[in-house]
């Protein structure tokens, strides 16, 4: 049975949003039905991220999207969530490799480098010409970021980075990576650094084996001796702060790609349960307990919606918060979860065969669920933010 996306939109949705990005998002959408989904099925199923897409994704200005200047589209936040929702839509990896390159990469350029580091890294990032990765997780520390055990020492007009970082995306096809170490000459406190990825030392590995977003690459980082001139540190980073605010710019897209998985689940269950039969010749989509799951589905997307357009217009204003995208996150995330479940639970055992986008869907959102700060992890953000009180 083929389903082709419908769109999903019970409260009118559309109506809350001005033209402009009702053209972002459809572009987006038509982006996604022409050239991911003919192929991501095929990607998932080799572990393949689709590099190919990079240059026509740079060429819609997808990368660097709310930057202002060096070539980039300078989109409004939720513009940009709404690329992130049609993208996650497609595949969560997919979104994963925009999120990374935007938020991840040229947003610290941005926000913390000089104006030299802007000028060489930010238009070769908006093009695709390069890729880069953000080294903040290690092995031993995910949650807590703090205790990471990279180091950089001093050198004379250099400093040489010691370390490992692991789960990272885009790691063995980037051009440029956005270390994170404690400088041992600043009393272990952290910085970002600009480590170009061919420079000696550096190595990075992809990690196999992989039943979640399989068509992303994610890979180890190993730095030993790795030598990088003073003026690849990102000069305007402070301490922990400066890492933890480049998540919440990542955290803010998961929560509309999030949204946007959802929407596939939902609209693919809904589609079969019309079209499937069962007791009497009926489509299962009359029978009360499907038509629960359903209910249920719409009601939390339709809610979702409304959270990401809310962080979206604080973003845009300039009065987020990093609990109210915690908030969202936390709930997006949750909520598309579920949704795939249930949506695998409509269409049966079909629901586990990747002729339908569903299980592939759920793999993805369990990683989603971890990564940019757990579910637990955000539930704490929330609740220290309305007690006053550090549950940590």
């Amino acid at each position: 049975m083929a389903i082709k996306f419908r769109g999903v939109d019970f409260i009118e949705f559309d109506t809350l949003l001005s033209g402009e990005e009702r053209l972002v998002r459809d572009t987006t959408r038509r982006f996604i039905e022409d050239n991911l989904i003919p192929i991501i099925e095929e990607c998932n199923r080799a572990g393949r991220f689709p590099r190919e897409l990079v240059k026509p994704m740079a060429e819609l200005g997808f990368f660097g999207a709310t930057i202002k200047g060096y070539g980039c589209a300078e989109m409004s936040n939720v513009e940009y969530g709404l690329v992130m929702q049609e993208l996650e839509r497609g595949d969560s990896g997919v979104r994963s490799f925009v999120s990374v390159q935007s938020a991840l990469v040229m947003y610290p350029i941005y926000a913390f480098g000089s104006e030299e580091q802007k000028q060489t890294w930010l238009p070769a990032l908006q093009k695709g010409d390069k890729l880069g990765c953000f080294g903040l997780t290690e092995p031993d520390f995910g949650s807590n970021p703090g205790g990471m055990r990279t180091r950089a020492r001093k050198s004379g007009n250099e400093y040489l980075l010691n370390g490992e970082k692991m789960w990272i995306t885009s790691g063995s096809i980037a051009d440029i990576a956005i270390v994170w170490a404690k400088v041992e000459e600043e009393e272990n406190r952290i910085r970002g650094f600009l480590v170009e990825t061919d420079r000696p030392g550096f190595r990075a590995e992809d990690i196999h084996g992989k039943w979640s977003l399989r068509a992303s690459v994610t890979s180890s980082l190993s730095l030993q001796e790795v030598r990088v001139p003073a003026a690849n540190l990102l000069p305007k980073t402070d301490a922990l702060k400066s890492p933890l605010m480049c998540l919440n710019q990542a955290r803010y897209g998961i929560a509309w790609g999030a949204v946007g998985a959802a929407m596939a689940c939902y609209d693919c269950a809904l589609q079969y349960a019309l079209f499937r039969k069962q007791f009497h010749d009926q489509p299962i989509a009359s029978h009360q307990l499907v038509q629960e799951k359903l209910a249920w589905m719409i009601s939390e997307i339709s809610k979702a919606q409304l959270l990401a357009l809310q962080v979206g217009r604080l973003k845009d204003q300039g009065k987020l918060g990093y609990q109210h995208v915690s908030m969202a996150k936390r709930n997006n995330v949750w909520m598309a979860l579920e949704c795939a479940r249930m949506s695998r639970d409509i269409l049966g055992a079909n629901g586990v065969a990747d002729e339908y986008p569903i299980f592939r869907h759920m793999a993805n959102l369990e990683s989603v669920k971890t990564y940019e700060g757990t579910h637990d992890i955000h539930t704490l953000i929330i609740g220290q933010n309305v007690t006053g009180m550090d549950a940590f």
